[in-house]
């Protein structure tokens, strides 16, 4: 049994050392279609050589101009939703707001201190509340 196990793993080792091999010389003729330099392996990000082109990044970006570009709404909708919230549950804490707005807590935790220097919430120990204990919520 241990010499089957053993020369199963052997058989996988060297299969794996001719799929790098391969991989080594895909990558190469990529490269040398795209126009970049060769980098290591980094089979886990397709997108990654496209965004180090810079120019070719431009077109992409252009072809989504006729509609509304993805991933932004504008007008700070997600300040102003956070901002209802807080006028709505003074010490609301922010992944509270997070989980009412269905969204990553970090996103808020850029957010929040825009609307404190806009002077629209305060933040007291992990709460927040509207700006003048609630005198701006009216």
């Amino acid at each position: 049994m241990a010499g089957f196990v053993d020369s199963t793993v052997s058989d996988i080792d060297s299969r794996l050392k001719e799929l790098k091999e391969e991989v080594a010389k895909l990558e190469a003729a990529r490269s040398a279609l795209v126009g970049s330099a060769a980098r290591p392996a980094r089979t886990s990000t397709a997108s990654t050589p496209a965004r180090s082109r810079g120019a070719a990044a431009a077109p992409r970006a252009a072809a989504r101009k006729p509609g509304r570009p993805r991933g932004r709404r504008g007008g700070n909708t997600r300040s102003n939703q956070a901002l209802e919230l807080v006028r709505s549950r003074p010490g609301i804490t922010i992944p509270q707001i997070a989980e009412v707005l269905n969204i990553e807590p970090n996103y808020l935790y850029r957010v929040m201190p825009k609307l404190v220097g806009e002077g629209l919430v305060s933040r007291e120990g992990q709460g927040w509340h509207p700006a003048g204990n609630g005198a701006s919520a009216s």
